[in-house]
């Protein structure tokens, strides 16, 4: 799943990226401002936007007026060290899906993400499954038939990103434009790399070695039977 961060304090951005892409497995844009901001959100496909709301160039509540306007329906998640009722309102006005308070609990936010990216998707459940494997996005807890794997960061993403197609074809761009930020584009031979390890470790869980299966020239999937 990938998010956008506009956030221009350093002190909060940084640990809080941190946290949600090695803790989280989250894949995590950032700026620092709400022009950036927009023009990340034109340029990628986001799942959802924690969005300060006092931000240098664009405020958070005219960001998320501009991308109402404009049709995006992402889920916009409103940061701010505000407490009133009245910046409740019109962040919400604006079109903001929720509201968290500076300094806020890490739980309470990583449970109010998981709400909204499940409200975000429809085909978001609570535990992606098959054939033994299942993954659980609150825990993030990857297990196959009751064996937990110890998976890194891209290898529980390109995992996440297979159970959610259930077994469609996921091709190698879209593969790099879930997992990777804007500015860390890897190579086709790195994506090979982090599936080749992950095929490695679903082996060694008892996995059957074709379990993600390579259609060549296309892309990845999970296979049927």
């Amino acid at each position: 799943m990938k998010i956008l961060l506009v956030e221009d304090d350093p002190q909060l951005a940084d640990p809080l990226i941190e946290i949600l892409q090695d803790k989280q497995h989250y894949t995590v844009d950032h700026v620092t401002d709400g022009e950036t901001g927009w023009d990340f959100i034109e340029a990628t496909s986001y799942d959802l936007i924690l969005l300060d709301l006092m931000l240098p160039k664009l405020d958070g509540i005219s960001l998320c007026q501009r991308l109402r306007r404009g049709g995006y329906m992402t889920p916009v998640l409103m940061l701010t060290a505000r407490d009133s009722s009245g910046d409740r309102v019109l962040g919400l006005d604006a079109g903001a899906d929720d509201y968290v308070v500076k300094p806020f609990d890490l739980p309470e936010l990583f449970a109010r993400i998981r709400a909204l990216l499940r409200r975000g998707n429809t085909n978001l459940s609570p535990l992606l499954e098959w054939r033994g494997l299942c993954l659980d996005p609150s825990s993030c807890q990857v297990t196959y038939e009751g064996e937990l794997l110890h998976l890194t960061p891209k290898e529980y993403g390109l995992l996440d990103l297979l159970l959610r197609q259930k077994g469609r074809l996921v091709s190698r761009s879209t593969i790099i434009d879930r997992l990777w930020t804007f500015d860390d584009i890897p190579s086709e031979e790195t994506v090979k790399v982090h599936l080749k390890a992950l095929r490695r470790k679903l082996k060694a869980v008892g996995a059957p070695a074709d379990l993600v299966e390579t259609v060549y020239g296309l892309g990845y999937r999970l296979k049927q039977n």
